[in-house]
């Protein structure tokens, strides 16, 4: 099987309507996009959208119980996301779950499911074709699957695509510039996409203030062991003063290519 493995963000939803249109090859047999729970509304009305009939494929959404912030403020220690914290050598990172749990897991179940083999059973290695919208600019993120019977494939990659080339492709096409996909309270944020969301998506902001502030309850810190934060400098969000000229960019620490396409 060739599968897409869907964020409904930029480079993934350009990788899938370039093998709609038969660009890329062969025709995917699916599209998998993994819920969190805690996209930005724009990252699901694209996926509605996708999912209209516009692809050729179906798209197959598959979610754990709960919503991730949900299960991170529980203290589900498989949900935890690289929260920043203070360290006698400046600034750190906690270890990151929330991909491989909320993520890679849940996609890969659901590619057990779409062969209709059990979670024990045998696979033949190179069963299944991951197609993954990782663009030239990001080559750094390409990793192996870890599975023998699942093989990534980065069609951008090949193409010599960057998110650029992705957004003029889409222009060209005239199809709608998706919006980057990443949860609202994802520590991967640019100083330039929290001051977007304080302007122009409030509501959101506001939520990711409240989340960063529980990071730091005592229930929070017993689950940690340390005060943590969503922000880079570890500083509360509330009070950052956002450089939108920074050009830090976390996701390139984001291992597993899941997560911003």
């Amino acid at each position: 099987m060739n599968i897409i493995s869907l964020g409904a963000g930029v480079q993934s939803t350009t990788m899938a309507l370039m093998a709609a249109h038969g660009e890329i090859t062969p025709m995917p047999d699916a599209a998998v996009f993994a819920d969190v729970g805690d996209e930005p509304e724009a990252v699901y009305a694209n996926l509605r959208w996708l999912s209209s009939g516009v692809l050729p494929f179906p798209v197959h959404v598959t979610r754990e119980k709960g919503r991730l912030s949900e299960r991170i403020l529980a203290g589900d220690k498989l949900a935890r996301p690289p929260l920043f914290v203070r360290t006698k050598r400046g600034v750190g990172m906690l270890g990151r779950q929330c991909t491989r749990n909320f993520k890679l897991r849940p996609i890969r179940r659901e590619v057990r499911r779409l062969l209709g083999v059990g979670q024990h059973s045998y696979i033949a290695p190179g069963a299944v074709e991951m197609w993954l919208g990782i663009s030239v600019d990001e080559v750094f993120r390409v990793k192996p699957s870890g599975l023998a019977y699942i093989v990534n494939r980065h069609p951008l990659i090949e193409t010599g695509m960057t998110r650029a080339d992705c957004v003029a492709w889409l222009a060209r096409n005239n199809y709608p510039l998706p919006p980057k996909s990443s949860c609202w309270h994802c520590p991967y944020q640019t100083d330039a996409q929290w001051l977007d969301k304080r302007n122009n998506r409030p509501e959101e902001f506001a939520a990711a203030v409240a989340f960063d502030e529980a990071m730091r309850s005592p229930e929070m810190i017993a689950v940690n062991g340390v005060p943590s934060f969503v922000h880079h400098s570890a500083t509360p969000l509330s009070e950052v003063s956002f450089d939108p000229a920074t050009r830090l960019d976390l996701m390139n620490n984001e291992c597993e290519g899941m997560c911003g396409v």
